[in-house]
């Protein structure tokens, strides 16, 4: 009998991306992610981009450019995202409307559930389309 896996954390996702920095640029802005350069371990001479937050972080893949092995069918604008944060949700909101972001879900803080009980959230779009969720729970 094969033994059962038990996968205990997310490590990293990839997004694909229409222009790399000005993903980053909104990441950096919005949401208080660090950008950072590393190299592909397959290839030293190929420069790679991510968003570093918490323990965790988003790779990017430059749409068109992406690196092996890939998604099956990538496409800028495909991802569903929620990002937990300390900010009091509605001060999230009160900082996406000062940037003139468009708020979806009736441009208010809306309730939801999470993997691990009830979110207060808001949504929007990042430059590619991506949802952007940004919660707290209760």
């Amino acid at each position: 009998m094969a033994s059962k896996i038990v996968v205990k954390a997310l490590d990293h996702i990839v997004l694909t991306v229409r222009c790399v920095p000005t993903t980053v640029a909104f990441y950096e802005k919005m949401l208080g992610m660090k950008h950072e350069v590393f190299t592909s371990s397959k290839d030293r001479d190929v420069e790679r981009h991510a968003l570093v937050f918490g323990s965790q972080k988003i790779n990017l893949h430059q749409a068109g450019r992406e690196f092996e092995p890939k998604a099956q069918n990538v496409q800028p604008g495909s991802g569903d995202l929620c990002f937990l944060t300390d900010t009091p949700v509605d001060e999230v909101l009160k900082a996406f409307r000062e940037q003139k972001m468009e708020i979806l879900e009736g441009g208010s803080v809306v309730e939801r559930t999470g993997a691990v009980g009830r979110l207060k959230s808001v949504y929007v779009r990042d430059p590619d389309g991506n949802l952007v969720e940004v919660s707290n729970y209760e």
